[in-house]
């Protein structure tokens, strides 16, 4: 029974001893891992610290100071050319605020010399004294409107006699007439106007042309039929 006693307690003994020798196995090699982890670490600081300090360029208080200062002028002009455009949107509703109610204004001048022109051309009240009054309240009317407009800065384009100018003029017709240069303007259907310095409306007109040779086109109509 000793015997047996003995031996068990040797097996128990060196399965003890295998159990620590493994522990310590696990043991170094947890050691040896954090030791190469830490040479990792040492290699990394070691190449990022003096040597690439070094190359990082340090900001000097006076650097810093030229940054601001630099950020500072760049806000004054964002906030000088926010003041300039707020001020030339103020100037340009004050001088063209009534710029579409002026527009309409000028259909009521418009129908005032249509009913103008209209009774001047009725057989029925011609060289009549009627119509001579009516006429008379007419022009005061147009002059009034015409003061009135004048006053706001809203003046009429004098187009008679000038060429063609597609920034204040729209051809309607072409009349015939040899004794005025081409594209000069001889007739006025609708009188333009301006608001200011810009184009209100412009002014509908009927320019010259050279008037063409019946016989030269009589003999190009017989050339092109030939052809």
């Amino acid at each position: 029974m000793e015997k047996v006693q003995n031996t068990n307690s040797e097996t128990q003994n060196k399965e003890a001893e295998e159990i620590k020798a493994e522990e310590l196995n696990i043991d170094t090699q947890n050691k040896e891992a954090e030791e190469i982890k830490a040479e990792e670490l040492n290699i990394d600081t070691q190449t990022d610290s003096p040597e690439d300090n070094k190359q990082i360029k340090e900001v000097t208080p006076e650097e810093k100071i030229l940054e601001l200062e630099d950020k500072v002028a760049r806000a004054f002009a964002e906030m000088e050319n926010q003041r300039r455009r707020f001020e030339k949107e103020k100037e340009d509703a004050f001088n063209y605020g009534g710029f579409a109610f002026a527009k309409e204004t000028l259909s009521l001048m418009d129908n005032l010399e249509r009913s103008k022109q209209i009774l001047e051309n009725d057989e029925a009240l011609k060289n009549s004294d009627a119509l001579k009054k009516t006429l008379e309240h007419f022009d005061i009317i147009n002059k009034d409107m015409v003061s009135i407009l004048s006053k706001n800065g809203i003046t009429s384009l004098d187009s008679i006699g000038k060429k063609l100018d597609p920034n204040f003029h729209q051809a309607m017709m072409e009349i015939d007439d040899d004794q005025k240069e081409p594209g000069t303007i001889i007739q006025e259907i609708q009188k333009g106007f301006m608001m200011k310095d810009r184009l209100l409306r412009p002014s509908l007109v009927g320019v010259s042309k050279k008037t063409e040779n019946k016989e030269e086109k009589s003999e190009e109509n017989k050339e092109n039929s030939g052809n």
